[in-house]
């Protein structure tokens, strides 16, 4: 009769941590199964209408900065806020700096970047995902408005260009022919231009379209821009492996491309459509 007790003890037991091992893996499956129909965390937020959390410098005008009453603002920020819009969540901005920017979204303290990343380098493009580009720059070619030299970039040459000696348009600059007068940045460049003591400047479009439309009156304008294959694109990023999240992105942006959101938002921030790649 204890036999019989003890042999029964045992199987029950066994029958328990049997059962025991059966809801874990049961619980284990479904969690699983959640997570592939479910998608990721940020996919369910989003599908959901939650939060999105994205990372932006704040003191990169006119990208991404406060202004005068101290609101954040700036373009790649009002983008990302249309985007949001567009998918029906809240965006919450977290703003670090440039050279930590990078490393909060492979940390996970945010989800995404907007600061005009263009992921140009292998080891970058490996590691994150970027949406539809937002933004188009690209080399371009600044000098004064009564100046009618400036038929194709074969023309440089001879001509003195105003070019930091460490740029990488300097040394675009001297591949055309033209001779370099070294300044220390933009705006002494800017200056020597408008002294004739340089005939033009090169600079990235973007920062010279911001400097135009501060100064309208400047007596400069774009005389070349560099060619769409030598122009990159600038949109959100993110740690690589959620396409279905990227799709969404996509959608937005394709929507605001269309309805002239991203247009609009050009034009307030640099006076000229940058959505579009020329």
């Amino acid at each position: 009769m204890k036999r019989r007790t003890l042999l029964a003890l045992a199987a029950s037991t066994v029958l328990l941590a049997a059962c025991g091992q059966s809801t874990t893996t049961e619980t284990d499956t479904k969690a699983t199964d959640s997570t592939a129909t479910g998608g990721s965390d940020l996919l369910q937020r989003i599908n959901n209408g939650g939060t999105i959390n994205v990372g932006t410098e704040g003191t990169y005008p006119p990208f991404t900065y406060h202004d005068e009453s101290g609101k954040l603002t700036g373009y790649d920020v009002e983008v990302t806020r249309a985007v949001a819009d567009k998918l029906g969540v809240n965006v919450e901005f977290k703003e670090t700096q440039w050279d930590a920017m990078l490393a909060g979204l492979d940390s996970k303290r945010f989800d995404m970047v907007a600061n005009q990343v263009s992921l140009t380098t292998p080891e970058r493009q490996a590691k994150y995902d970027k949406t539809t580009a937002y933004s188009w720059s690209g080399a371009v070619v600044l000098a004064p408005t009564d100046d009618n030299r400036y038929s194709s970039w074969e023309g440089l040459k001879g001509l003195r260009t105003a070019q930091s000696l460490s740029s990488n348009y300097g040394e675009l600059a001297q591949r055309y022919g033209a001779e370099i007068v070294p300044v220390d940045g933009m705006a002494q460049a800017v200056q020597l231009v408008k002294q004739d003591r340089a005939d033009f400047t090169m600079n990235d479009n973007l920062a010279v379209l911001d400097y135009l439309k501060k100064f309208p009156d400047s007596g400069l304008e774009i005389k070349l821009t560099a060619p769409a294959s030598e122009q990159t694109g600038s949109g959100l990023v993110l740690i690589k492996g959620d396409e279905a999240v990227v799709a969404k992105l996509d959608e937005a942006m394709a929507e605001l491309q269309a309805d002239g959101t991203l247009t609009k938002l050009s034009e307030e921030f640099f006076g000229a459509d940058i959505s579009k790649q020329k």
